[in-house]
């Protein structure tokens, strides 16, 4: 999707500090994080929220969940974490490519 903020940072059109990527995700650090350590998890795929996904994004979902607690662990996140999924604009939605915040290593700001 041309004008999404995410598929830019996916097609390297927009810089972002990039800590995992493989064929189906990616993930970097939040521009504006509301804990020590704040990243986000996005499919390579443009999915613009829960809303959007099919049964036949069952597999890939899952796979993105199974490897959040490892990149988690790879960035320090030893005795735990937040992940939060926004979807809509009752749910704070701000960038309509779905992704998974993952948060924690200290308090968080401004994020309940």
């Amino acid at each position: 999707m041309a004008e999404c903020l995410f598929c830019k940072i996916r097609d390297g059109e927009v810089s972002a500090d990039i800590i995992f990527e493989n064929d189906e995700c990616l993930a970097f650090r939040d521009i504006n994080p509301k804990a020590p350590v704040h990243f986000l998890v996005i499919p390579r795929r443009h999915i613009a929220n829960l809303w959007d996904t099919k049964t036949s994004d069952e597999g890939l979902l899952g796979r993105i969940q199974l490897m959040i607690p490892k990149i988690a662990k790879d960035q320090g996140l030893d005795s735990g974490f937040r992940t939060v999924l926004n979807t809509g604009p009752g749910g704070h939605q701000e960038v309509y490519h779905m992704h998974y915040h993952v948060l924690g290593g200290g308090p968080f700001t401004g994020f309940n």
